[in-house]
């Protein structure tokens, strides 16, 4: 392949994901449904223009890299530890119960598996997939109610929080533990060692980071060097612990999320990442996804991935909200707010290609899941606070 062919592979991915982008969020859909419609569009199952190239790959690596990074920067610890285990619980909830019924969804479909055994951690892996939470469409359905302070507002979002950084303590452990030479003592021992090392090393590189940003506020120098440290703490994940490097780039994000200048930073990282990786990376996913494993197995087994996915937020998070004292009422809105899922679990599946864990034919359950989730959980939203309010409003 000569190398100025790339230049009309980007031209094709970066014009297709930002037009299908605008159409999706026309119809109130994420724009990354429309950037991996873009994907599926141009690539091989539909129209052939372009193929998924070993500089593509890479590309979307540094992509997904940078949006994991963006998602740490996001985080805010603070409301985190004000939240304490109300929101914890939720989330713990909303992480096992999807991941023992995503695991049991995979086992029924393709017979249950020992421990250990490839189709074992096939099989967490699809359960870890579910556990994802992005709470962006229910932010957006909440502000448009008036909701987004209530009480019930600020759990979904701080459980929603803890919850991704739960589902990317067990991906790690997932990947790690599937290795063919890995050891269970050792995969523990190794991810202990990391964290260790990344919040003891965090706090230095806070004081340091907090030092620059004083003597040099709001200059490009920042980002960069945070950039690089984003870069090299994802390396160091992969390359020395056996991590996947997304944990390393949220590491990253949550090490500098506290500065003064954090949202100067990701709105320096946002402009690459959404003018060219962010793109390249969710159009990859429709580059990848193969329908040519398509039966009625698979088709039946994407359908019940989706209904399993859907009821699991909601049985998982609203139990563990009445086991706190929230009504029935707000539990099941807390439930529902907790079952849209968008980039992260994309992610995650993405991870799980890589370390051979996933076959490219899953990825239209996840697209699936995304496009319905984010499309249903607004509408149930409404719905549930527009009979609250008709009850209330009844004369007794």
């Amino acid at each position: 392949m000569e190398a100025y062919e790339v230049l009309k592979d980007l031209a094709i991915i970066i014009f297709t994901a930002k037009l299908f982008g605008m159409a999706a969020r026309k119809c109130k859909a994420p724009q990354v449904v429309g950037q991996i419609v873009a994907g599926l569009l141009i690539g091989p199952c539909v129209l052939g223009w372009v193929n998924q190239s070993d500089f593509i790959t890479q590309m979307a690596e540094i992509g997904v890299v940078l949006l994991m990074f963006e998602v740490g920067l996001e985080t805010d610890l603070k409301e985190l530890v004000k939240t304490g285990p109300i929101a914890l619980l939720i989330a713990c909830a909303g992480v096992f119960v999807p991941l023992a019924l995503g695991a049991l969804l995979y086992m029924g479909f393709y017979g249950f598996a020992p421990w250990g055994s490839e189709e074992f951690f096939k099989a967490v892996f699809i359960g870890t997939i579910m556990t994802a939470t992005s709470v962006s469409i229910t932010v957006a359905a909440l502000q448009e109610l008036g909701k987004i302070k209530s009480k019930v507002g600020t759990t979904i979002v701080s459980a929603a929080i803890i919850d991704d950084v739960i589902g990317i303590i067990v991906l790690t452990f997932v990947i790690g533990f599937k290795s063919p030479d890995s050891h269970p003592g050792m995969v523990i021992l190794k991810t202990v060692i990391f964290f260790f090392i990344a919040i003891v090393g965090g706090l230095i590189l806070f004081k340091i980071f907090m030092a620059l940003d004083r003597r040099y506020p709001h200059t490009r120098r920042i980002p960069i060097v945070a950039l690089a440290f984003c870069f090299a703490l994802s390396y160091v994940a992969e390359k020395f612990f056996g991590i996947a490097d997304i944990t390393g780039a949220y590491i990253a994000g949550i090490v500098l999320c506290n500065l003064s200048d954090n949202t100067y930073i990701e709105r320096k990282v946002d402009v690459s990442s959404y003018m060219i990786f962010g793109p390249l990376f969710f159009a990859s996913i429709g580059l990848k996804t193969n329908f040519d494993a398509m039966d009625s197995t698979l088709f039946a087994f994407c359908i019940c991935f989706v209904v399993v996915a859907l009821l699991a937020k909601i049985v998982g998070c609203g139990l563990a909200s009445k086991l706190c004292r929230y009504t029935f009422s707000d539990s099941l809105k807390i439930g529902v707010g907790m079952m849209t899922r968008g980039e992260v679990a994309l992610i995650v599946a993405q991870k799980g290609l890589a370390a051979g864990l996933l076959t490219a034919d899953y990825f239209m359950a996840v697209i699936l899941l995304i496009l319905l989730s984010s499309i249903a959980t607004p509408i149930i939203l409404k719905f549930l606070y527009s009979k609250e309010e008709k009850t209330s409003s009844v004369p007794v």
